[in-house]
């Protein structure tokens, strides 16, 4: 057992490091954070005051409060014994709940790293300057490589951005180093692994009801880097004013642990320390909330984990060797240099971390020691990170509020609007009539039956008819001549109404109070607004609770940093480093290659959050608006819709749409160009035309004169050739009559010679007679052709025979 030390006191840090790593000034920061926490000078302690806050605050969010403050209310001294109600709570709180931690659940986000070490940031700067040269010298590039068929690009030649935008947009859209890829791969990994899609729904849910929330990320050789939901009730930290937590100086939570589970961790503890213990008694007295409902564990026990930030000195002795170099010896804190020894020291203060564990209620330490596997960004190694992270949006001054802690006083007051209109039901009482007895008995039907009070009812309720007199037998005025009259019992309807509208108003306050209006929630739509008008509602109403969005992200975004660095560290310092990168077997073997380099670099992270519908919209109304002007191609809508980043998708749309102004632009001239191309052409085919058909008129012409020549000649040739057959044919004839001419002659010689003189003699003048008669009588025939041998001026006159 340690000595006591007066509580609420936080030890010295001007000590030194060894004095800090003592049990002694362990249990003075256990015994100042108890203090701090769990004193009850006055009423509850701020433990358990928080507890019992956060404990209200939860049973509203699932609509059981407790309802001994109805009861009180509507009680006359405690005495209830007249009241038969349906005490249950409305559950109207849970819904505003579900709908904005739902909404928050649909919005997704892309996790995203940049290396921003020196070698990361060399090969970036050297990829952008080969990118450029190749933009400015394309056209000499591509001379090149048609003429010689050699490739003397650094980047794809079919994918070079044109211009600077473009370029920008580039190296944010499509460049991704290889070592960033898998950065954000084992941070998924391990996002997946400890199923954080499950941890950050709590967190929402508690940023929502109770306003604060928290996740601590931790490593053990036999789990491997860690990602624990931790409840807020349970947290105890330093005063601090900022939301996100960032100047606690000591941050821990109190577990319920089973003493057994206990021994597990601190196998050192004695049996009788463990009989101390197991006589402290029930955890749920230190906490304030009824265990009623809570599970009693027996032999369990509330113990204070904590972290607690301090600094530590570093100190190195410079030595210098003979050869004058220098050496430096690492010692300890408190280490003085001898004044006669040659060297100097140089001293830097780090951050560090003491984590320790007490029970609650028992003056003894647990554990105290440096915290293992600290996580420190490298960019500064003096500095550290506490292992929780926490965010509580609406803080101020240590006072946190939430969302439903708006709610809880309209939702007491629907809550009693609701009995107190059970109430006004109950009393309300159904219509009935009135009978007049003695105008009853004024009636005389006239058939001898009787007019009695049930014959009446009957009548009037089956037929709404009422017979009555309105004189009396004795002729005076009968003023209950309506003998039934019905009796209206509408003396609760303005209570109902009033109490209606008070539920109505109580619930538009609620609406107001946290900005949940009716466009959110769909619930109650007007008819009469736009579409538009109704999307405007919904927006404003996701601003209201916009606050919760970014406090939920806050929490992954330093959890997904925590991871980075302790990923780092594993590959860098652990002795399970091999088994870590196995565990991430999923990767293919380029990707853990990188991995086993990831220590080596130093990275940014940050979240990538999808647009809402709102967005999503607005963006899809400009892509429609751009194809319906023909200013972007179907592809080009593709493209942006795939881009999450609203800002980034706006920029690629805007540059697509410049690029296809530009290419329509140019399609344009060249279309003139063709056009202008195509009309000279155009009309030089038509003069070379008008030139061939002269040609051809004129070859035609002259085929013709030759044709019409040769036809002639051929004319000329043919006639000639009759002409000649004919006068061969005119020859002959003529030598055969001349033959024949011949032949008479020498047969009248003959018979000249053979006839007697006389008688040659008659013969000779019958013979002469008869030619001289023939003579007169026929002249002789002409066989010459009569104007067929002249050839064109060229006659046969000259061949005649002479």
């Amino acid at each position: 057992m340690l000595e006591k030390k007066s509580k609420g006191v936080f030890p010295s840090q001007a000590v030194s490091d060894a004095e800090k790593s003592g049990l002694k000034y362990g249990l003075d920061v256990a015994r100042a954070i108890e203090s701090e926490w769990f004193k009850k000078d006055a009423g509850n302690g701020k433990f358990q005051t928080v507890n019992n806050e956060f404990h209200k605050l939860r049973l509203y969010a699932r609509g059981e409060q407790s309802i001994q403050k109805y009861k009180d209310e509507l009680s006359i001294n405690g005495d209830l014994s007249y009241l038969n109600l349906d005490w249950k709570p409305i559950p109207i709180i849970p819904k505003f709940v579900d709908i904005v931690v739902n909404g928050i659940a649909e919005r997704a986000y892309d996790l995203k790293s940049y290396s921003q070490d020196p070698s990361s940031l060399q090969q970036r700067t050297d990829y952008v300057n080969n990118m450029v040269e190749d933009m400015k010298t394309k056209d000499f590039k591509q001379g090149v490589l048609s003429n010689t068929g050699v490739d003397i690009f650094n980047n794809d030649k079919d994918n070079l951005p044109e211009n600077n935008d473009e370029l920008s947009l580039h190296m944010q859209l499509d460049y991704k180093q290889s070592i960033e890829i898998a950065q954000e791969e084992a941070i998924s990994n391990l996002f997946d692994l400890n199923n954080y899609d499950l941890i950050k729904k709590r967190l929402d849910y508690d940023i929502a009801v109770i306003g604060i929330a928290s996740v601590k990320t931790s490593f053990n050789t036999a789990e491997g880097i860690k990602i624990d939901y931790v409840d807020p009730a349970n947290l105890l930290y330093s005063y601090t004013e900022s939301p996100h937590f960032e100047d606690l100086f000591y941050v821990g939570e109190v577990r319920r642990v089973n003493i057994s589970e206990l021994m597990k961790q601190y196998p050192d503890m004695s049996m009788d320390y463990v009989k101390k213990l197991e006589e402290l008694g029930q955890p749920h007295q230190i906490r304030g909330v009824s265990s009623d409902n809570e599970e009693k564990r027996e032999g369990s026990i509330d113990v204070l984990y904590f972290e607690y930030k301090t600094y530590n000195h570093q100190v190195y002795k410079i030595k210098t060797n003979a050869s004058g170099g220098n050496r430096s010896i690492k010692k300890q804190g408190d280490f003085k240099p001898n004044k006669n020894e040659n060297f100097k020291v140089e001293r830097r203060a780090i951050e560090v971390l003491y984590s320790g564990a007490k029970v609650v209620g028992m003056d003894d330490i647990l554990d105290w020691k440096l915290a293992e596997n600290m996580t420190r960004p490298k960019s500064d190694v003096t500095k550290v990170h506490m292992s929780y992270s926490i965010v509580a949006p609406r803080t101020y001054k240590g006072k946190v509020e939430s969302l439903v802690g708006r709610m809880t006083t309209f939702a007491d007051m629907v809550q009693l609007t609701h009995l107190k209109l059970q109430q006004v039901l109950a009393r309300i009482v159904p219509d009935g009539v009135y009978l007049d007895a003695d105008g009853l008995a004024e009636v005389d039907l006239g058939n001898g039956t009787n007019y009695n009070p049930q014959e009446a009812l009957n009548m009037y309720f089956q037929t709404g008819s009422v017979i009555g007199r309105s004189m009396t037998q004795d002729g005076e005025f009968n003023n209950g001549k309506i003998p039934i009259q019905e009796l209206n019992s509408n003396s609760g309807n303005q209570k109902i109404s009033s109490l209606i509208n008070s539920y109505n108003y109580y619930l538009q306050m609620i609406r107001d109070v946290t900005g949940l209006n009716e466009a959110r929630d769909g619930s109650k739509p007007d008819s009469n607004a736009l579409v538009g008008i109704q999307k405007m509602a919904a927006a404003n109403s996701n601003t209201a609770t916009r606050h919760i969005l970014q406090g939920g992200l806050f929490l992954t975004l330093r959890t997904a940093e925590a991871l980075s660095l302790r990923i780092s560290d594993v590959l860098e310092y652990s002795a399970t480093r091999n088994s870590f990168i196995n565990s991430l077997g999923r990767f293919n073997v380029g990707t853990l290659d990188q991995i086993k380099q990831l220590h080596l670099h130093d990275f940014g992270i940050f979240l990538e959050l999808t647009p809402d519908e709102e967005e999503k919209q607005l963006l899809e109304n400009n892509i429609q608006m751009a194809l319906q002007k023909e200013q972007i191609q179907l592809e080009d809508a593709i493209d942006v819709r795939e881009i999450r980043n609203l800002k980034l998708a706006n920029q690629l749309l805007k540059l697509r749409r410049r690029k296809k102004l530009e290419s329509d632009r140019l399609i344009q001239k060249e279309n003139i160009q063709m056009q202008a191309n195509s009309n000279a052409q155009a009309a030089q085919a038509a003069a070379q035309a008008e030139i061939d058909k002269q040609q051809g008129i004129a070859g035609s012409k002259v085929q013709v004169n030759q044709a019409q020549l040769e036809f002639d000649i051929k004319k000329l040739e043919i006639e000639a050739r009759i002409k000649k057959q004919l006068m061969d044919h005119e020859f002959n004839i003529n030598r055969q009559l001349r033959e024949m001419d011949l032949n008479v002659v020498q047969e009248k010689d003959k018979f000249k010679e053979d006839r007697k003189d006389e008688r040659t003699k008659i013969q000779a003048s019958q013979q002469s007679e008869l030619i001289d008669q023939r003579k007169k009588e026929t002249p002789p025939k002409n066989f010459e052709s009569a104007g067929f041998d002249n050839l064109g001026g060229f006659g046969l006159e000259q061949f005649e025979p002479r």
